[in-house]
């Protein structure tokens, strides 16, 4: 299922407007465009793999082909400051919403009123069963599951797998880390396991507190990133100080290979 095949019926919204970021097509949706596409493909029982696009995932993408062309077959959303200049610099205006997920799955959830399913995958222990018992306080009318947290051996991947197959639900959140999770959800989900299918990143530690959010101005002024660079320096600095720079580095080859040779 690529992007392109995604032209939705009368009613529903249309990401034929999807716009190339440094190889890899992110939807250009607002978040109630957003909320509607996925609520009617969990209502139509549509499998969907669903990822999101910043700075230092499209860095990955666009050292790795073979996660680039995977991507190609799950609906991306933008996330970030980074991937809005992008827009900004190639198409000459930003993405209409920062869907990152942190903030865009939880404000998902909480829009749709009939009661899902809802299984966590990955993280660690602790912090997959706090992040559940915190979806349970946010949103009481959803039935909120912990699969297994992201540490597992080819036979506890098996029973993973036949949980799923089991439990089949609407929603399976997958944290495993970039970009283990989206090879992970390609490699082994189906239809016969989830509905959808969310590749979140850090979620879980956000929502289990190990790792705390920005304030809201610091969010407002779209400065997250420097909050997190100054929480974890030594883990996080190659990712923005190296990472960052390179992305609009490669934006701005995108741009003069789109332009093409001067007349």
């Amino acid at each position: 299922m690529s992007m392109h095949s995604l032209t939705a019926p009368a009613g529903q919204p249309n990401v034929q407007r999807e716009k190339d970021i440094l190889g890899v097509n992110v939807a250009p949706f607002d978040r109630a465009e957003a909320i509607d596409f996925l609520a009617h493909r969990i209502q139509e029982r549509r499998f969907t793999k669903i990822g999101f696009l910043n700075a230092h995932i499209a860095n990955i993408a666009s050292t790795d082909a073979r996660f680039a062309a995977l991507l190609s077959d799950f609906v991306v959303l933008a996330d970030g400051v980074g991937v809005d200049m992008a827009a900004k610099i190639l198409y000459g205006a930003p993405f209409p919403a920062n869907l990152n997920g942190t903030d865009f799955i939880p404000a998902f959830l909480k829009s749709q009123q009939k009661p899902l399913s809802v299984g966590l995958l990955g993280a660690s222990r602790d912090n997959v069963e706090q992040a559940a018992e915190r979806l349970r306080e946010m949103l009481p009318h959803h039935l909120v599951t912990v699969v297994h947290d992201g540490f597992f051996d080819a036979a506890a991947e098996d029973e993973i797998l036949a949980r799923l197959r089991q439990q089949r639900p609407d929603v399976l959140l997958v944290a495993m880390g970039v970009p283990r999770q989206e090879y992970w959800i390609d490699d082994r989900l189906s239809a016969d396991h989830c509905t959808t299918a969310f590749a979140v990143g850090a979620l879980f530690d956000f929502l289990s507190g190990a790792i705390p959010r920005a304030p809201s101005w610091v969010r407002w002024l779209r400065l997250e990133w420097l909050f997190r660079l100054g929480l974890e320096p030594a883990r996080l600095w190659r990712r923005y100080i190296v990472g960052n720079p390179l992305f609009l580095f490669r934006v701005l080859l995108q741009k003069l290979r789109r332009a093409g040779p001067a007349a």
